[in-house]
């Protein structure tokens, strides 16, 4: 891989030569920060743990410089948070048994307004090595604003490839703005109730974020049994554990779809069951 930054590193858990290990990914999560992969795309991991016939090509997008600090890691300088968080993404590879890891290291303002051609360039280098079928990513609800950013560079890297070498699915999971405000019939419910074990694991591999000011673990994994619970307000639950995406594939399918209005169509169709609600017992 010939990355645009030259701090870019490709990780292999397992120590399989290059073009094999991208070769052998049937699953992609491309997440913004250090341990948003694991925050959003579990289903994945899920979907390849354990296994030698489906792979994980985890791809981090951003170098994690700007992240909250406290604690034991208040003094800890831009340059030594990222060597930190680079450290603790290759942890969670490993534990996870992803088939690739790749840190492209890219500063937030190039996936959101510098350097864009080169973010698309490098994500369509690993879209064509790997070939995965089914992409994760960040919902484009999201509030954060390079987390929005790299979704859209996804998106825009996927309409270059040619037809054939596109992925089957694309999600949009959550991170800095959960689903659960969608209608059903627009959600994509993944069960991620397997290997609790496994979920917090990975999740408590960030010690820089979770110990540094911000408790994602425990945030993650309420959310998750949060939503099991009231995904369904009349049935009994039917797993411990879930994450909702917003299903993007219509964009990977139909270049023509405009982005912004995708999304704000689920948005208005959230509204019009909200009103729909109060006008009938008003």
């Amino acid at each position: 891989m010939d990355f645009h930054k030259d701090t870019a590193e490709v990780f292999i858990p397992d120590g399989a030569p290059e073009a094999e290990a991208f070769a052998r990914c049937t699953h992609m999560a491309i997440g913004c920060h250090q341990d948003d992969i694991e925050i959003m795309a579990y289903d994945g991991i899920l979907q390849t743990f354990g296994r030698d016939d489906q792979w994980l090509c985890a791809v981090t997008v951003t170098n994690g410089a700007g992240s909250a600090r406290t604690g034991p890691y208040a003094d800890y300088t831009d340059d030594e948070m990222m060597a930190i968080r680079r450290e603790e993404q290759k942890k969670a590879a490993y534990m996870g048994e992803y088939g690739v890891q790749v840190l492209l290291d890219c500063p937030s303002s190039d996936v959101k307004s510098e350097a864009t051609a080169e973010v698309i360039a490098d994500l369509k280098q690993i879209l064509l090595a790997a070939n995965a079928k089914v992409i994760y990513c960040h919902n484009l609800a999201d509030k954060h604003d390079t987390h929005v950013a790299t979704t859209l560079r996804t998106i825009q890297a996927i309409r270059e490839l040619p037809v054939e070498k596109r992925p089957e699915k694309l999600y949009g999971c959550e991170v800095w703005r959960d689903l659960d405000w969608m209608v059903d019939e627009d959600k994509v419910a993944f069960d991620v109730a397997a290997h609790p074990n496994l979920a917090a694991a990975l999740l408590g591999i960030f010690d820089s974020q979770d110990c540094g000011g911000k408790r994602y673990d425990l945030a993650s994994l309420g959310r998750r049994v949060a939503h099991a619970t009231y995904h369904a307000s009349h049935d009994v639950d039917e797993t411990t554990a879930l994450i909702f995406a917003m299903d993007l594939t219509p964009l990977i399918q139909d270049d023509s779809l405009d982005i912004g209005q995708y999304v704000a169509d689920h948005i208005n169709r959230f509204a019009a069951d909200v009103n729909d609600r109060v006008a009938r017992f008003t």
